[in-house]
């Protein structure tokens, strides 16, 4: 899902002097004089009104970002969890990660600071209302999963593909992969075992004893692996046709796909000398 992302706050003056809430699309006519809208902080800085969550954030990266919008101690919102009683497939097992849907969310509620719980609760809400329409829902169904299988897929997607022009595609090799029998072999999945973002992965990576490293586990991780928005979501349930099974991006805006092996291992001997020659040299 394709948003604005306010710098500092919901609040901005259209050259006409009218005023958009950007988090609900919604245009209000009048002035910014007319609608004082906007609360100051002790120094005159305006005080955040929504909390942006990016697509792709991990479940963790949402805790981080609670707390430091409501101003609360680190820790707290991980803690809310068990309180927040939110309604996630059994599949789940109530961890939310996937569930958190990237989008914008008020931090008041009618006049009052909005609680972990409640925005906790909105991210699911959000997420079952989008998950579970006849798109998606139909979708996974034409593609023999369940909604929770299509949303780790699309998690994997998220984290893969370099642009939304990439993510059908890599949701077929995805396809190609399992229906081959072959491990997913993705460095998305050891980067959240490990709970990390890298391009580098190493031999010694792909041999870690975790339940997300597709390079030894079969089939999906048992939960996503970071929080898909709807593009990366529409891909898992309509990938595009293709035969291919490997893929790397080479150099920033040139992914290659292939389903010859020697031409991919090609592909990652340029991807290991592009990462060489933009690496600062040694001292």
């Amino acid at each position: 899902m394709h948003m604005n992302t306010p710098s500092r706050n919901t609040i901005r003056l259209t050259r006409r002097g009218r005023i958009a809430l950007i988090a609900t699309g919604a245009v209000v006519a009048g002035t910014a004089v007319a609608v004082p809208l906007l609360s100051l902080g002790s120094e005159g800085e305006e005080k955040p009104t929504t909390l942006v969550i990016p697509e792709g954030r991990r479940s963790g990266q949402v805790y981080e970002a609670v707390d430091k919008a409501l101003a609360l101690p680190a820790g707290t919102t991980k803690k809310s969890l068990a309180k927040a009683n939110l309604k996630l497939p059994n599949d789940a097992e109530g961890n939310p990660e996937g569930y958190l849907f990237p989008a914008t969310y008020p931090l008041e509620q009618n006049g009052k600071k909005t609680t972990p719980e409640q925005l906790l609760s909105s991210m699911v809400d959000t997420a079952n209302k989008t998950f579970n329409g006849a798109p998606i829902a139909a979708g996974a169904q034409r593609n023999a999963m369940n909604v929770y299988q299509a949303v780790t897929i699309a998690s994997i997607i998220q984290a893969e593909a370099a642009t939304k022009a990439d993510m059908g595609k890599v949701a077929r090799v995805l396809f190609n992969r399992l229906e081959r029998g072959m491990p997913l072999q993705m460095d998305s999945t050891l980067n959240y075992a490990l709970n990390r973002s890298t391009l580098k992965t190493t031999a010694a990576d792909t041999r870690i004893d975790s339940p997300y490293n597709s390079y030894q586990r079969m089939g999906l991780p048992p939960t996503p692996i970071g929080n898909p928005g709807e593009d990366a979501v529409r891909a898992a349930i309509s990938p595009t046709p293709g035969d291919w099974l490997y893929f790397v991006t080479v150099k920033p805006g040139d992914t290659r796909f292939t389903a010859d092996y020697a031409e991919h291992q090609r592909n990652v001997a340029e991807f290991n000398r592009n990462q060489r020659s933009s690496s600062p040299k040694a001292k």
